[in-house]
This record gives structure tokens, sequence and C-alpha cells, in this order.
């Protein structure tokens, strides 16, 4: 194979659609936008628009709060560190923090800190520094004979 004979493979590429270009073409007269109307218009965007009557987002009550100071944490199985520890991606003779977590591949992003829950099983002694544990973590973990240190900040959320 030379330079000059590499190409896409056949089907790789479609040729643009030319609308509006006779009638003769298929896609002529309306270019595929059927008949009249606001929709066969361009630039239209009526998202949740009902034709001049109330909009249902605007006719029903609103209820309830969102805190949006509210902290976002990464929850983390207690079944995905051991299937973390097994694959060895994570030392469990180190301390297990965010960091080590997304380095590892565990978690994607660390947003507000790891809450650690307690789905699965915990064969592996690890010593985790997280913002924050469910009861039944704490105690697996502990039962498994590592530690756990919960973040002050943590605390003070629940």
């Amino acid at each position: 194979m030379k330079l000059n004979e590499i190409r896409d493979r056949e089907g790789a590429t479609h040729s643009k659609k030319r609308v509006g270009r006779g009638i003769g073409s298929g896609k002529g007269k309306t270019g595929g936008r059927g008949v009249k109307g606001q929709k066969a218009r361009s630039g239209v965007a009526i998202n949740g628009f009902e034709g001049g009557q109330m909009p249902i987002y605007r006719r029903l009550p609103k209820r309830g709060f969102v805190n949006i100071f509210a902290k976002k944490y990464v929850e983390v199985s207690l079944g995905r560190l051991q299937a973390a520890v097994d694959a060895k991606k994570l030392d469990a003779k180190k301390t297990v923090n965010a960091e080590a977590l997304l380095e590892a591949g565990v978690i994607r992003r660390a947003k507000d800190g790891v809450r650690v829950l307690s789905d699965g099983e915990l064969k592996a002694k690890l010593t985790l520094e997280v913002a924050g544990a469910s009861k039944a973590a704490i105690e697996k973990i502990e039962k498994a004979g590592g530690s756990i240190t919960v973040a002050a900040a943590a605390k003070d959320a629940e």
C-alpha cells in the first residue's frame, strides 16, 4: 500500500443532500420540510410551546426546594473496591483516598469527595480516607480488619 492509495472505506462518507434544487431532484420546492407553518421555517425553537395555551410547566404549582450548596459525592461500593484490589489496580497496603481511586480508574472524577457504600463483600484489609461512608460500610471495613477515616466536612453535613 502506498500513500496515494489510501482512501476511506466504501460507504464511510455520504455526499451532502442538496435540497431545494428543483422539482426533478425529489427534494425540491419544500426541501424535505413538508409544507407551510412555523416548523417549515428556519430558526424554530418551540420546546414546551403549546400553541399559546399556558404551558404545563407554568400551570402546575412548584413544590420543594433544591439546595444549590449541597455536596455531590461519588458513591463507591465495597464490592467495587474489592474488585480493584483483586485486579491489582489498588494497593491494599497504601491509604485509599480520592486520588488513589482516580489513578486506579475506580472513579471518573472526585466531585466533592468519595462516599463508601456497603454493597458487596470486602476481604482486603484497607485503610480508607474518604468524605463519607454508610454505617454498614464502616462495620464491614472494620470487620475485614481495615480502618476508615471520614473527613470532618462530611460529618458536619450529616
